[in-house]
């Protein structure tokens, strides 16, 4: 890949408790944001259950249609953390101890406390890469384009940046947000319009709620700036004319 290919992602959070709603999805933000940041557009964002076979199919899937995958959650020691199984079994290789890995938890517990539960973390696919966790020690681990992540958020972010080297982005994604005091109605057509003329960049509008007011902010997002500029002066044209309040947010 060149850094003028466009290089795109899926995201695939694993966890009956993020379906349940006891856990809020954070992830996904982290690892977007991230990977714009690097020059990967995010495609497809999905949220799946601990069902070997799910995670089996939705991964296969996902391997073919991206250039990259990354899983977040079920690489942890209890029983339902089944993630590293599931993966070996896509990939048909075999689940066995990573001796690297073995060796870094090893050393990462006082002696007597690398028990059996943990001892589980050291299970991946045959010949994974790691990922090392600067947080808690317990490393992730890719195999071809699938990225396996945990999924308590302090520890994932941490472990981002040790992927940089493994990763071949494209152009950062810039963005420039304008925040107005309108409806999305009110802009809706004109909003049309500047997209109609910029159609090499995306334009989405997402309405807030802020100080007891309605608001619409507009995020122009494009690997150059001078079209975001471009695009930017199109739409203050028409809040100028329109009289809609900028606000900041």
């Amino acid at each position: 890949m060149t850094k003028n290919t466009k290089v795109n992602a899926a995201i695939l959070i694993i966890g009956n408790e993020i379906l349940s709603g006891r856990t809020q999805d954070t992830n996904t933000s982290s690892i977007a944001l991230w990977l714009n940041s690097i020059g990967i557009t995010v495609n497809e964002v999905r949220v799946i259950p601990d069902i070997e076979g799910t995670i089996i199919d939705t991964v296969n899937y996902l391997r073919k249609a991206n250039d990259y995958v990354f899983t977040t959650g079920g690489i942890g020691p209890t029983h339902d953390d089944i993630t590293a199984q599931s993966i070996s079994r896509a990939f048909k290789l075999e689940y066995e101890i990573h001796k690297d890995a073995f060796k870094i938890l090893e050393a990462y517990y006082e002696q007597g406390e690398f028990n059996e539960g943990r001892q589980k973390m050291v299970w991946m696919p045959r010949n994974a890469n790691l990922i090392l966790n600067p947080t808690s020690g317990a490393p992730g681990f890719n195999i071809e384009n699938v990225f396996c992540l945990p999924g308590v958020p302090s520890i994932l972010k941490s472990m981002l940046g040790g992927l940089q080297n493994k990763i071949v982005g494209g152009k950062p994604i810039l963005s420039h947000t304008i925040s107005l005091r309108t409806v999305e109605s009110e802009i809706a057509k004109s909003l049309t319009d500047v997209q109609d003329n910029n159609k090499n960049l995306e334009i989405g509008s997402y309405p807030f709620f802020q100080a007891g007011k309605l608001g619409v902010s507009i995020v122009i997002r494009s690997e150059d700036q001078s079209k975001i500029d471009k695009c930017s002066k199109e739409i203050l044209n028409f809040v100028d004319e329109k009289k809609i309040k900028i606000v900041d947010r």
